[in-house]
């Protein structure tokens, strides 16, 4: 029963902290490591799972988009207008902005599974980072352009954002968010393209993760914890992207980047106590 509780909160810790920029990876690991769950069961593979469930939470919120990507890539290139199909640009822009982060994931896959990298001081040092970036990111950025001026470019450099957030701490909605304003675009639609550009990255994570779980043995209690994290996962994470969105319409990053700071400070003095 304590491990089933323990896979439903760190469900809910990864669905809301996926999307709200404060760093999901960071936050798990803080909660594994203040929560003393057993690291054979809430694992890299359990990660896995509950990143598989906020994979599901931006498929069904943005189901449309996706749809209409799709359809898109389908209709022969040939056809009149189809340079200039938003839904084929968008779907190209996502595929520029997820190679950085395959590249990085892939050549330094053993050293970010290691204990240097999930390391709570690491966390700590890139709370306050990004926090920082933030507040310069709303201060520097133009925050006045919409999605079509955004380049290949452009998508790369969100794209690069993403590749860091795969060290604990960063926020990878956070980091191409704030990449995102750094370009000049919206707030909104920095998100919605953060939001989206998730799902290639998430679903080759979870997926090859995963795979790896279910190849070396999976018992039915093991199966049960990992299906109540993707539930709850899934369930808060559609909740973040509505809340998210709707909050950055009218408010910046200014309030995430102090609810850093002091998560930060908290950590920190409870590293040293």
């Amino acid at each position: 029963m304590l491990e089933l509780l323990q896979a439903a909160l760190l469900g809910v810790v990864q669905g809301l902290t996926e999307f709200l920029p404060v760093s999901s990876s960071g936050h798990l690991l803080l909660a594994q490591q203040f929560l003393g769950v057993d690291q054979e069961r809430f694992g890299l593979p359990f990660d896995a799972a509950i990143q598989s469930g906020t994979l599901l939470a931006v498929v069904s919120f943005f189901w449309r988009d996706f749809l209409g990507m799709a359809r898109a890539l389908l209709r022969p290139a040939r056809r009149a207008g189809a340079a200039e199909d938003p839904d084929r640009r968008m779907a190209f822009l996502i595929l520029a902005a997820t190679v950085p982060a395959g590249i990085f994931g892939f050549f330094f896959e053993d050293v970010l599974a290691g204990p240097t990298v999930r390391s709570p001081w690491v966390v700590v040092f890139n709370l306050v980072l990004v926090g920082a970036l933030f507040l310069v990111a709303e201060a520097a950025g133009g925050k006045d352009r919409g999605m079509e001026k955004l380049g290949f470019t452009g998508a790369l450099a969100v794209g690069l954002a993403q590749a860091s957030a795969l060290v604990p701490g960063v926020s990878r909605s956070g980091a191409t968010i704030a990449m995102g304003l750094f370009l000049g675009l919206r707030r909104e639609e920095a998100a919605r393209f953060s939001f989206l550009m998730s799902v290639p990255i998430i679903a080759i994570a979870a997926g090859f993760s995963l795979a790896k779980a279910i190849v070396g043995g999976m018992d039915a209690h093991e199966a049960v914890i990992f299906g109540l994290g993707i539930a709850s996962s899934a369930a808060v994470g559609y909740l973040a992207i509505r809340f998210l969105l709707g909050f950055l319409r009218h408010h910046g990053l200014t309030v995430f980047a102090i609810y850093r700071f002091a998560l930060a400070a908290v950590v920190a003095v409870a590293l040293l106590a």
